[in-house]
Parts: C-alpha cells; structure tokens; sequence
C-alpha cells in the first residue's frame, strides 16, 4: 500500500489542525474563564489565568445560587435529551428498519415525506406546536419539550439508509424460517446490527435537544421547568443589575458542555466499529 505524498500528508495535517483548535479553543476560554470572579471576568487577559483562580469554589457557587436552580436546570436538560433521545432513537430504528425491509404500498411515498420532514426548520414548527400544546393544555408542562423531541426525521432517513446495507435479506429470512417473530428478529437482529447508526442518531439527537433554545422558550413561562440553555439566558438578562451573575453564566456554560464531552467519548468507539462495516470482503 503506497503512502500518500508527503504534501497531502502536511496539508491533511493543517487542516485537522486548524479544525481541531477551532472547536478547542472557545473550551479552553470557557474552563479559563470559570476560575475568575467578575471582576478578573472583564479586567483579566481572556486566555489566561487570574492570580486568583478559584475553579471548585466558583463551581460551587453556580449550583447553591437561588436556591440550587442550576441543579434544577441542569437536571431538567438531562431528561429532556436524554428521555428524548432514547425515544427518538428507538421510533426512527423502528421506522427505519421497517422502511427499509418491508416492501408495501407507498412505501417510497412515505419516505418522501419524511425526506420532506428533515427540510423543514424545528424554528418554524414552534409557534404552530405551541398553539397545539396550548389547546391539549400541555403547554408550560415537562411533555411541551419532550413530545416533539422524540421525533427525529433525520433519525428515520439514516436508519433506513443503514438498515438496507447492514441488514441482510437473508439473514432476516433464516431467523423467520427458524420460526423467530418480527418483534424478537427486529430486537436481535435488526437493533445489533444498528448499533452503529442508532448511536450516531442518538448522539445528534442528544446535542440537539441539549442545545436546543427556541422550543423551550416558545413552550415554557415556568422557571422551574428551564433546561440549562434558557436558564443561563435568564440569568444573562438580570446580569446589569448582578454583575456575579456574568460568572455564574461562565460556570454553568463549562458545566453543560460536560455531558457532551462524556458521551462523545463513551460512544465514539461505537463509530469506529461502524466505520469498518463492510470494509472486508468475505
């Protein structure tokens, strides 16, 4: 196997690198930042520390303000991506697998539509899910955000994708011969050999609702109820008239991007299994 030249290779390199401090270095800010009290905040060099860096204790103050409503918040985000994304995962496998393995009348049409539904922007679905919710007196409520977050069309259309090349006509034949039903080869078979792809779904789903600001704004009035995005906007708007809130704000953002770091790591060796899937010839 020939080496590629060593002008790719440099460029190659660059690149990954530039990429790489791109995504890095508004990290490194955020985790800097955390250790200064407002004053060092706006009064300090932004990439470096204060004399005065104080991680733990200004961590520690972020999660008692107000009476733990960060906690609070921080729990609300947790079981709105992590109950939404579970969902959506297991809906879009469901969907897919069967979109992808049963020939029926208007299959492609329904596909279509669901081509359709990934085109269509999650902001200019709010206001009419709002006045819905509204109407079914769920609006202000923990199934406000967590309902449409279940729903990944995204989710469907890589299921299916991943569904016909990983699922073997053939093996699906086999199991039904040996006299398996189609719940119990669509959860030993088609659910395995999805791994790969329901990750990836559940990964983008995760972030997605993690980050996800408009909906719960659209949806929610109740402070109680904020996930850790729009509760640290909140705090943004009385920061004039409470400089400690600029800190806290800086605390809480570094402690929301921890859970994404942590499944980003956890889950990665997943896509590396994913990535040799087909790769050998038999």
């Amino acid at each position: 196997m020939t080496r590629p030249p060593v002008r790719h290779r440099i460029i190659t390199a660059s690149l990954l690198t530039v990429a790489a401090l791109y995504f890095l270095v508004p990290v490194y800010w955020l985790a800097v930042s955390a250790t200064k009290n407002s004053a060092d905040l706006f009064g300090t060099f932004g990439f470096w520390f204060s004399d005065r860096p104080h991680l733990l204790a200004h961590l520690g103050a972020v999660l008692t303000y107000d009476h733990g409503i960060y906690a609070r918040w921080f729990a609300n985000s947790l079981l709105y991506a992590g109950t939404g994304a579970v969902c959506a995962t297991l809906l879009s496998a469901a969907a897919g697998y069967a979109l992808a393995t049963f020939p029926f009348r208007g299959r492609e049409a329904v596909f279509n539509v669901v081509l359709a539904g990934v085109l269509v922007p999650g902001t200019a679905l709010a206001l009419p899910l709002y006045f819905l919710f509204s109407a079914m007196g769920l609006a202000n409520t923990y199934g406000a955000v967590l309902i449409p977050s279940m729903v990944s069309p995204f989710g469907v259309y890589l299921c299916r994708i991943y569904a016909a090349a990983a699922v073997p006509d053939s093996l699906l034949e086999a199991a039904r011969l040996d006299g398996a039903g189609e719940a119990r080869i669509f959860a030993g078979l088609g659910l395995r050999l999805m791994t790969p792809a329901l990750v990836t779904v559940f990964l983008f789903q995760f972030v997605h609702i993690w980050t996800n600001y408009f909906l719960p704004l659209v949806m929610l009035s109740d402070s109680d109820l904020y996930p850790v995005q729009l509760g640290l906007t909140s705090w943004t708007g009385y920061a004039d008239r409470q400089p400690v809130l600029y800190q806290y704000t800086v605390g809480g953002a570094l402690l929301s991007v921890v859970p994404l770091m942590v499944l980003m790591t956890v889950l990665q060796r997943y896509w590396r299994t994913g990535l040799t899937e087909g790769s050998v010839k038999a």
